[in-house]
């Protein structure tokens, strides 16, 4: 976040030479939806990465298409039709196969179910956040939501630092240096403004749903860089999650 904030910085800055100021409606707006977008959805996420495997956080993570269509019919009175129930029903089923595999391979089920309430709040974290931002990147436009949101989150991120853990923890060797700054670059600044350029030319749930490449390419990221094992329930729970988000999002 440290590393990314300067070009968020420099984004901002220039945004707001061109539009309107922002107003304390607008204000608010951007920073419920930076803590709940890039603060409160990262670090659930992260957290639950000590317990449970990157594949199956992948696919728990990715019932945010699902929750986002909830939240929209609980906030906006969207109707949910029948496809979209079975859609959700595979999901589910997909990651209740894809826990099995990993209760096999750990054998510590409560340390998985903990894992998994993190990163399932982390998907519910950011469906919120995706619920929200449209109207709000209606209003401000996606490049400037986008890096006034994150510099919202940067600030949330450096407070949760400096509270629990000491300064001295950001020395670090060089590899783990070059690591940060390429998420910086590659899994922060380039994420955060081309999802916010989906969502103003798709819509939240529609922007959801494309990305349903994810868990599939996760596992297998899992599997050929970290060593994870990959079994046959582990693929079958991710071919039901896929088919559940592509049933939802198939047109």
């Amino acid at each position: 976040m440290l590393l990314s904030a300067p070009v968020f910085l420099v984004v901002a800055w220039r945004e707001a030479s061109r539009g309107a100021p922002l107003t304390w409606r607008d204000w608010a707006g951007v920073t419920v939806l930076g803590l709940f977008g890039y603060y409160g959805a990262s670090m659930l996420d992260f957290y639950g990465l000590l317990y449970i495997s990157a594949g199956l956080e992948r696919l728990v993570l990715f019932t945010y298409p699902t929750l986002t269509l909830l939240l929209g019919w609980m906030m906006h009175g969207r109707r949910i039709a029948v496809r979209e129930i079975a859609a959700c029903l595979l999901c589910y089923a997909g990651i209740a196969l894809a826990v099995v595999h990993d209760v096999e391979v750990s054998g510590d089920a409560a340390t998985i179910a903990l894992g998994c309430l993190l990163v399932f709040g982390s998907s519910l974290s950011f469906a919120l956040y995706l619920t929200g931002a449209t109207g709000a990147i209606r209003t401000l436009g996606a490049t400037r939501f986008s890096a006034l949101a994150t510099l919202v989150s940067t600030v949330a991120v450096g407070l949760h630092f400096c509270a629990t853990r000491p300064l001295d923890a950001l020395v670090q060797p060089a590899p783990v240096l070059w690591l940060a700054a390429a998420m910086a670059l590659f899994s922060t600044v380039l994420p955060v403004f081309l999802q916010s350029a989906a969502i103003r030319r798709m819509g939240a749930q529609t922007a959801a749903l494309v990305g349903s490449t994810g868990p599939v390419i996760t596992v297998f990221l899992a599997w050929s860089m970290l060593d994870e094992p990959v079994s046959a329930l582990q693929l079958a729970g991710t071919v039901l999650v896929i088919a559940g988000v592509l049933i939802v999002g198939r047109r």
